[in-house]
């Protein structure tokens, strides 16, 4: 089973010479045959220059550029119509998530056949660095949220690294969010329709360079509008959506 990655990155030129090696190193040293697929959000740095330079280094890499409009869930967007394999996981440019997690992540979905493989951060074995503590405390309060008024035993909705089938993925269109609420739209959906998933824990690193693009206040509004799109699909839709046997 192919495993292709997909990367959002937006200026991202002092992260990508780390975390790229370090993901193409972990693949090629379990033997999982894999893609790395980064999308280029339209950087204003030298992103797009050190991914040409990278590709020459790393055999398995390949970039795109997304031209606009541009924002997290766009750019992931742009990758999972393109992607190759026949799993994808998302993964983020800054070195948060570890590479370790995306081969047992892989290895349990070939164990066990899951249509999905969600990481939590907030369960045993989950380990969080450096996560600030306003945000912390946002986390928290939305995850439970959703936990508790959807009745689903999970607790990281809005944590990007998961991973997919690649069937999966056709069966959660029309995927609506532009932003990071699309973290939230996909593993609702997927549990919403029926999909099957484990839950594995992952650890979640703070950003060693440049910012977070990230804005809470701006942010708020839309997770909201994808959680009340997921709970009336959930409780209106009389299963139109729901996955074929």
């Amino acid at each position: 089973m192919k495993l292709s990655v997909v990367i959002p990155a937006y200026n991202e030129e002092q992260s990508l010479p780390e975390s790229l090696p370090q993901i193409y190193e972990a693949l090629s040293k379990a033997g999982i045959d894999h893609e790395i697929v980064v999308i280029n959000d339209n950087s204003k740095d030298s992103t797009l220059t050190l991914l040409e330079k990278l590709s020459e280094d790393i055999p398995s890499l390949v970039f795109y550029t997304n031209t606009g409009p541009n924002g997290f869930g766009y750019a992931i967007r742009y990758g999972l119509d393109r992607f190759k394999g026949d799993c994808v996981a998302i993964m983020m440019a800054d070195m948060s998530d570890s590479p370790d997690d995306l081969v047992v992540f892989y290895r349990k979905m070939v164990d066990t056949d899951s249509d999905c493989i969600f990481g939590s951060r907030f369960m045993k074995g989950g380990k969080i660095i450096d996560y600030p503590r306003h945000k912390l405390v946002l986390n928290r309060l939305v995850n439970n949220s959703v936990r508790i008024v959807f009745r689903i035993p999970y607790n990281d909705f809005t944590n990007a690294f998961k991973l997919y089938k690649k069937e999966t993925i056709k069966g959660l269109a029309p995927i609506l969010s532009p932003h990071f609420n699309l973290t939230l739209e996909l593993s609702l959906k997927a549990v919403i329709r029926g999909y099957s998933f484990s839950v594995l824990p992952n650890s979640w690193t703070n950003r060693k360079y440049g910012k977070s693009n990230l804005k809470i206040k701006e942010m708020g509004s839309r997770y909201f509008f994808v959680f009340l799109y997921c709970l009336i699909e959930k409780f209106f839709s009389r299963g139109d959506y729901h996955k074929k046997d």
